[in-house]
């Protein structure tokens, strides 16, 4: 199996969860799963939000609803600051 990516079933042998968590987390549209060979799997780099996920949602008590609220607005932060680092750089070289 290609290394990008990871068994949903071994994912979730490994955090104690269920596998209709994820298919629920995945009809939200919170994460996306691939099937190869009628197995699903998860990206490897989206591990991180899977696990975030997890964290809001059993941690927290956090609900699907809102942990896409979260998400929105985590997204939302990340490109606000990107734009600022464009930002500052043409700022810069205009200083210069």
């Amino acid at each position: 199996m290609d290394d990008r990516y990871i068994s949903i079933i071994e994912f979730c042998n490994w955090h104690q969860l269920e596998v209709s968590f994820i298919h629920t987390l995945r009809e939200h549209d919170l994460i996306q799963t691939v099937v190869i060979e009628e197995d699903e799997y998860i990206e490897q780099e989206k591990l991180q939000d899977l696990e975030r996920i997890m964290r809001l949602h059993y941690d927290l008590e956090i609900n699907l609803e809102g942990i896409d609220a979260i998400n929105h607005l985590l997204d939302r932060v990340s490109q606000l600051q990107q734009e600022v680092r464009i930002l500052q750089n043409k700022l810069r070289r205009f200083e210069e």
